[in-house]
């Protein structure tokens, strides 16, 4: 009997621990997804800005779009 239970008292510490590295994991994840959504809503915010900004300076250029240059 005292070999069971010394069996299943290993078996249980190392289930605890795997289970401790495995949180850490989680948690050090977390941590990598919830900045990298950071990163991607900010580059959003400049690919929109950007895309505002390059359409206001369409808008304003000189002449028609599509006319080729005077060279042609």
């Amino acid at each position: 009997m005292t070999n069971e239970i010394k069996a299943l008292s290993e078996r249980i510490d190392t289930l605890e621990t795997r289970l401790a590295y495995q949180d850490d994991t989680i948690e050090t994840l977390n941590q990598t997804i919830t900045a990298q959504w950071k990163q991607i809503d900010r580059l959003t915010r400049q690919i929109t800005e950007l895309n505002t900004r390059l359409q206001e300076a369409e808008a304003n250029a000189p002449g028609p779009a599509n006319e080729p240059p005077p060279h042609y």
